[in-house]
């Protein structure tokens, strides 16, 4: 009698394909077919002359690996470079540059607290703010989405190290935290407050500088943030950014970050080319998050339901996953490109089309939008 040891896979793939949540990868081409809102291109700067020309030159003088560790070769004075003025740009102390907004979340959950701490983390979290979490250690309290009253009571029932860990803009449905609020709670129990500002940093607060700039607490002693590059920056790799004493804490600790081959030249330069772009022209965060407020109002007027936004993600609601895979593949074949976000993405088990704006769409690019997602939605939707 054979023994096939992956036949359990056949069973899931089956159970997947039942429950509407198979995924694949599609491979897209080198020139853009469809019109993207898909994407996390947000400021529209993947493509833009200065940051290409700037991958290139770091690749050129540095090569195309970062070669290992950032601790033995791994470092190069462009990321010094990069880790500067990532910290002066948002108003924090130090930076530390990551390979993935995903290492960085799992460095500072892991490096900040351990088996005597407790951390406090809000039901929306993202994936890999859920699995740093798993990977601390520490005792982990998931409290009801966007609400510092529960926060505060799960502080107050420990004794020890705390920390609170929060997007500061949703992923699913693009709402905002209550920072100022889960501040003052924090301050109040002795607890850190981490936040993850990946959809945040060049869309939020003053030219861009990120959600914990706009609500003032950027640079506070029991603050640190993670940040993507690979989203308003159009590039690759992550950072923590807090005081100093935290960021060496990092560097000596987090073990997604010693171990881990340091972030290749060209997503720093990268990086570096769309930071300093962003200086000379910060209204490119005020228009992604004019492009968001266009397509939800033009959206809602058409009958649909949409989740009002506070950065540049637009969330519209689908009637089932099924429903959500067929709308998204509707606007492919209509020559847009959108998100589909389904069970187990969404906590709430809603599925949705998940649109997300960028500062260099017209005014016409977004009626084109609209048009294309009322005109593909799914019969039930239907207003009239």
């Amino acid at each position: 009698m054979s023994f096939a040891p992956f036949d359990w896979i056949d069973e899931e793939a089956r159970r997947r394909a039942d429950a509407g949540l198979v995924r694949t990868l599609r491979p897209r081409p080198a020139e853009p077919e469809l019109l993207d809102l898909a994407s996390n291109d947000y400021l529209g700067l993947t493509r833009h002359p200065e940051v290409t020309a700037a991958a290139a030159a770091a690749a050129r003088r540095w090569g195309g690996g970062a070669t290992g560790s950032r601790l033995v070769t791994g470092s190069t004075a462009l990321h010094a470079e990069l880790e500067r003025e990532l910290a002066d740009f948002c108003g924090f102390e130090a930076a530390l540059v990551l390979s993935s907004g995903y290492a960085a979340n799992l460095a500072a959950l892991t490096a900040l607290t351990g088996r005597d701490s407790l951390i406090v983390s809000d039901a929306g979290n993202h994936a890999s703010i859920v699995d740093g979490c798993r990977l601390s250690r520490a005792d982990t309290a998931v409290v009801p989405h966007a609400d510092p009253d529960a926060v505060r009571k799960s502080l107050h029932a420990h004794r020890g190290r705390s920390l609170v860990v929060t997007d500061s803009v949703f992923s699913v449905d693009g709402d905002a935290a209550p920072l100022t609020e889960l501040a003052e709670v924090c301050r109040a129990e002795g607890a850190a407050l981490l936040v993850d500002d990946a959809h945040g940093l060049g869309v939020l607060g003053d030219g861009g500088r990120g959600a914990l700039s706009a609500a003032g607490l950027a640079g506070g002693d029991g603050t640190v943030t993670t940040l993507t590059l690979s989203k308003s920056l159009g590039s690759q790799g992550g950072a923590v950014l807090g005081p100093a004493r935290v960021i060496d804490h990092l560097v000596n600790t987090a073990r997604t970050f010693i171990f881990d081959t340091g972030l290749a030249p060209a997503a720093v330069g990268a990086a570096l080319g769309s930071l300093r772009l962003l200086r000379r022209e910060p209204a490119r965060a005020a228009r992604a998050r004019a492009v968001a407020t266009a397509l939800y109002e033009q959206l809602t007027a058409a009958g649909l339901t949409a989740v009002r936004p506070d950065a540049a993600v637009v969330s519209v609601r689908a009637p089932s996953a099924e429903a959500a895979v067929r709308w998204a593949a509707d606007c492919r074949a209509a020559g847009m490109a959108v998100g589909c976000f389904r069970p187990p993405s969404v906590p709430d088990g809603v599925s949705r089309l998940r649109l997300t704006a960028r500062a260099d769409l017209t005014d016409e690019q977004i009626a084109l939008a609209v048009a294309t997602v009322r005109r593909t939605a799914p019969a039930a939707l239907h207003a009239g």
